[in-house]
């Protein structure tokens, strides 16, 4: 069996089904793989997935698309790339508590950020706030990344930013109310999240074995689609227990209509990825311009 250790970019969630449903029903078995999945929680996030990559603590992990950008572009670049999406729209928003005065970005003036301490993070949500209207002032807090959700549950911080298909459906789970502001409606282009990162000179060199890699993932993730139930019952073990109260299949379902088809599913689109490139440069987000053949792996 060839070995292959995937880095999770959070502690297990619906995000993450189709990697369990095809470690549990043997699709990476089945192509000769075996895979281990790696929990942030395990070092209490002290080490970034793709930094693991980086230092060879791991072969692929899971990151938003612009930690492929990011380690393309530092000061000693690693050629990471992007294998493969997993959802093919943004499922992620910046939110604020719905009592809050907060109703549109441009409010966010002057309020507190509870923020993961991503290289354009901060960046990206100051430019929305601008591009409604505001002066993009924000009061910016750097918790524990595994403690940020509660800190706006418990009002410590104004806004930050999760995944609606998760910390969304916790939050009416618990009767809480959110605002929900889309980078793309307030003219921010924002690229997938999470992708499947890896080196790209190990890919070339094991070509055949990541192309296994995905080919299971992929049969995982249309399996948790179309076996709803099924795939709930597999990941459910997986589920922290602080967070097992979820409705996973109200979380499963607004996963689902993001995945794509058996065509389509990981397939990132040239031109949207092109456009938060351009909308990168054009903000001066970043410096350096870089083709979607740079980051995107092309087989």
């Amino acid at each position: 069996m060839e070995q292959l250790r995937l880095a999770l970019d959070w502690t297990p969630n619906t995000n993450h089904i189709g990697f369990f449903v095809a470690k549990d029903l043997g699709f990476y078995e089945k192509v000769g793989l075996e895979v281990t999945l790696l929990n942030p929680a395990d070092d209490d996030y002290a080490t970034t997935p793709a930094k693991k990559v980086e230092k060879g603590l791991a072969d692929l992990a899971l990151s938003p698309f612009e930690s492929v950008i990011s380690y393309r572009t530092k000061e000693q670049p690693f050629d990471a790339v992007a294998l493969a999406t997993v959802f093919q729209e943004d499922l992620s928003a910046i939110v604020v508590l719905e009592e809050s005065t907060i109703k549109r970005p441009k409010d966010l003036d002057g309020k507190t950020y509870a923020s993961y301490k991503a290289r354009y993070e901060d960046e990206i949500v100051k430019q929305m706030i601008i591009n409604d209207g505001g002066h993009g002032v924000l009061h910016l807090h750097y918790p524990a990344k595994l403690g940020i959700w509660e800190t706006l549950l418990n009002k410590e911080y104004d806004a930050t930013w999760i995944f609606m298909n998760w910390e969304g459906v916790q939050a009416r789970d618990k009767g809480v109310g959110l605002r929900q502001f889309k980078l793309a409606d307030y003219g921010a282009p924002y690229g997938y999240s999470p992708i499947i990162l890896a080196s790209k000179k190990v890919v070339k060199k094991q070509k055949l074995k990541y192309e296994a890699f995905l080919t299971a993932t992929k049969e995982g993730y249309l399996f948790a689609k179309n076996e709803v139930s099924k795939a709930i019952d597999i990941l459910s073990v997986y589920i922290p227990e602080h967070e097992r109260q979820i409705d996973l299949l109200k979380s499963q379902f607004e996963s689902i209509k993001a995945y794509g088809a058996d065509d389509t599913w990981g397939k990132m689109d040239k031109k949207a990825v092109c456009r938060f490139l351009d909308w990168l440069c054009t903000h001066k987000l970043e410096t350096t311009r870089l083709t979607y053949e740079d980051l995107v792996w092309q087989g």
